[in-house]
């Protein structure tokens, strides 16, 4: 973990409650409640007490990365697992509910704000390390916080992961993919806004669902979602830095091929996004378990109980963690009470 270098906001800013008032609904039942991180300002929704019976280990969901995304798209995983284990998910930086300010967005912020939400969600629950579920470009980050805390983590799962598609990101150094002439273009004043209202409009977004998800059929309540999120101050900032690449890390695969833990990868065979050419550098490990579904990217939408049974069959296999590991050391976590 890298020390904390980024501006951390100031914990008077944020008004008495614990999170920032937005114009826009909660995607998820539950409690929210914001934290401040190197990261910026993430806002977190949490399912509360789980049955005794389900298992101790909380679960963080992540969602992934495009022009309109929020924690919505995890929704259907929420709100299967909220009662019977501790979930939270989190709104990524520059996404949802959490700031959305006007700075550079690149991978290793994701990275950090992975690592805020993890250390905040095991020091409510005992210390226990979780299990994480992360889609597409998400996954990236993930992985690499994964990487570099492992204790922190009991599994990972991956849902249409990126990068394992076109030419190999397998760089020996970290990086990303960033273009600083792409995003100087993006910022370029007669169009700054005008772009991001372009790539915001209803049919665009249905257009891009009707893409991911391989069908004119998609999620209704996602849609509409999704076109509230766009109308947010300061939304086009996260998905300019997407379009300019840097969220993209040059060596993801190296990345992927590091893990030792546990992990659930999970992927459909209709829309844009069945790219996988790479899958054979992890294809065969033992620690890795492969799932494929007759779905687009976003399978827990469409199939949601073979999604579901397929990961409770790879979770069976793990010890339940009853030990309290010790805390790592999360500069980037600046709770709020």
């Amino acid at each position: 973990m890298p020390a904390a270098a980024n501006k951390a906001l100031d914990k008077a800013s944020i008004p008495q409650g614990g999170y920032v008032q937005s114009g826009l609904s909660n995607p998820l039942h539950g409690s929210r409640k914001d934290i401040v991180s190197v990261a910026g300002r993430l806002a977190t929704y949490s399912s509360g007490a789980p049955t005794p019976a389900g298992p101790p280990n909380p679960l963080l969901l992540i969602h992934s990365v495009n022009a309109v995304a929020s924690a919505f798209e995890v929704k259907p995983l929420y709100d299967l697992y909220a009662d019977r284990r501790p979930v939270e998910a989190v709104d990524l930086p520059g996404f949802g509910q959490s700031e959305r300010h006007d700075r550079e967005y690149n991978a290793r912020m994701m990275t950090d704000a992975v690592h805020a939400t993890v250390a905040r969600l095991r020091e409510a629950n005992g210390n226990l390390p979780i299990d994480a579920v992360a889609l597409s470009l998400s996954c990236e980050f993930l992985a690499r916080a994964a990487a570099e805390d492992p204790a922190a983590f009991r599994s990972v799962a991956f849902i249409s992961p990126t990068g394992f598609e076109g030419k190999a990101r397998d760089a020996r150094v970290a990086g990303n993919r960033g273009k600083p002439w792409l995003i100087k273009a993006l910022y370029w004043p007669i169009w700054k806004r005008g772009v991001f209202r372009l790539l915001t409009m209803r049919p665009v977004i249905r257009k891009f669902l009707e893409k991911a998800w391989g069908s004119k059929t998609i999620d209704e309540p996602l849609l509409e979602y999704d076109c509230q999120t766009a109308q947010q101050h300061g939304a086009r900032h996260a998905p300019y830095y997407f379009v300019a690449g840097y969220l993209f890390s040059t060596d993801i695969l190296r990345i992927y091929e590091s893990l030792q833990l546990p992990v659930w990868m999970a992927y459909g065979v209709r829309g844009d996004f069945v790219d996988y050419r790479h899958k054979d550098r992890i294809a065969g490990r033992s620690n890795w378990t492969i799932e494929q579904f007759e779905t687009g990217a976003f399978p827990h939408f469409e199939v949601l109980d073979q999604v579901a049974a397929s990961y409770d069959a790879f979770l069976a296999q793990l010890p339940t963690e009853n030990n309290k590991s010790a805390p790592g050391f999360h500069p980037a976590l600046l709770p709020i009470p």
